[in-house]
């Protein structure tokens, strides 16, 4: 698939799941501010955008010249509308080349590129059992992960609160700790 992976000029497409929505949208939302311009594209259909208007949208009408490249530096959120996941894949294609990074929010099954998983990191008999890399988000401190991979700092309550609101935040230290995810090899 063409514009899945990493791009020669910009940081490329990578998704982000999740079992916990909280931590897909959070995760999805930290990882576009770390990459300070991208498009995040939410397949899981949790999201309205403040436009309203959805990939299905841009697959039948066309992009708006807003859509089809950052007009400004941030984070742009579009839902995938009632598209079916295979269906996005073309749409996700087109618009891949012209932002300089793209975070698909998805479950599993939805995303056939590189996909990141976030894990919460839970003290004793509740931690994961999966061994496997990811990314992990401690509920406590000085918690070990059970398998590879980055562990983020725990993130603040007004933190999550002003990403939701839409507000950058690319110089809050939760952020900056999703920056080296972008270069790693993520199947």
């Amino acid at each position: 698939m063409v514009g899945v992976g990493r791009a020669p000029f910009g940081l490329g497409v990578l998704g982000v799941q999740s079992n916990d929505p909280v931590l897909s949208l959070l995760g999805a939302l930290g990882l576009a501010q770390a990459a300070g311009t991208a498009l995040v594209i939410d397949l899981c259909r949790d999201l309205r955008t403040p436009t309203g208007r959805t990939l299905a949208d841009i697959a039948a009408d066309g992009p708006s010249l807003d859509e089809l490249s950052p007009g400004r530096a941030g984070v742009a959120l579009i839902s995938s509308g009632p598209l079916q996941p295979s269906e996005c894949e073309a749409v996700i294609e087109a618009l891949a080349p012209t932002w300089p990074a793209v975070v698909v929010r998805c479950t599993p099954e939805q995303w056939v590129g590189p996909t990141v998983p976030i894990r919460a990191l839970l003290p004793g008999l509740l931690q994961a059992a999966d061994q496997s890399p990811a990314v992990w988000q401690p509920v406590a401190a000085r918690l070990r992960p059970p398998g590879p991979g980055p562990v983020l700092p725990r993130i603040r309550s007004s933190l999550a609160r002003r990403m939701i609101a839409g507000r950058a935040v690319p110089g809050a230290r939760w952020v900056r700790a999703w920056a080296p995810v972008w270069s790693m090899p993520w199947a």
